[in-house]
């Protein structure tokens, strides 16, 4: 009981700390100080109860969004997405990032250096699972979205580490292209 335990903390302890690596050299590094301070104060517009958002919400969605879980890296729907698009809320369907944000950070899950709009991200200081992150939440729904951390691209210095289960892909339409 006691090795299951252990190897289940271990397990969580390594695939948080995926998200929390370094992307590498091409990535530019900047200070804490780079991350912005968007609705922090977040006052949710979208207010269901714990029964509505199981109807709606798959299991995966539901812990990701509602319960604040994550998926594994490199399993996700969208991590390795290069398509043209939007990436919206898989909760309320607010535009969260644009294709044209999205790099390959290397961690396993999609990553983007700016949100699609300043009002869209709400964040909240994250001290959980032994280490101190800036989770990012959907300011609409208040679904937890993933982390934003400072050793992105420019040119913000941002990675918005998202777990695909938080978040719904519409391709651009042929007639944008």
């Amino acid at each position: 009981m006691k090795a299951a335990l252990y190897l289940s903390l271990c397990t969580v302890a390594v695939m948080l700390a995926g998200c929390n690596s370094s992307p590498g050299p091409e990535k530019v590094s900047t200070t804490k100080s780079s991350l912005p301070s968007i609705a922090t104060n977040m006052n949710p517009i979208v207010i269901k109860s714990d029964e509505e958002w199981k109807k709606q919400l798959t299991p995966e969605q539901y812990e990701i969004l509602r319960k604040k879980g994550t998926e594994r890296a490199f399993t996700g729907a969208y991590w390795n997405t290069k398509d043209k698009g939007a990436y919206r809320c898989a909760g309320c369907g607010e535009m969260l990032f644009v294709s044209d944000t999205k790099f390959d950070s290397g961690c396993g899950w999609p990553s983007f250096y700016a949100p699609a709009a300043s009002n869209v991200i709400a964040e909240a200081k994250d001290d959980s699972h032994f280490m101190s992150r800036t989770e990012v939440m959907c300011s609409k729904c208040g679904g937890h979205l993933g982390h934003v951390f400072d050793d992105g691209p420019n040119p913000t210095g941002l990675r918005y580490c998202i777990n695909s289960g938080a978040i719904q892909f519409e391709a651009e339409s042929k007639e944008k292209k």
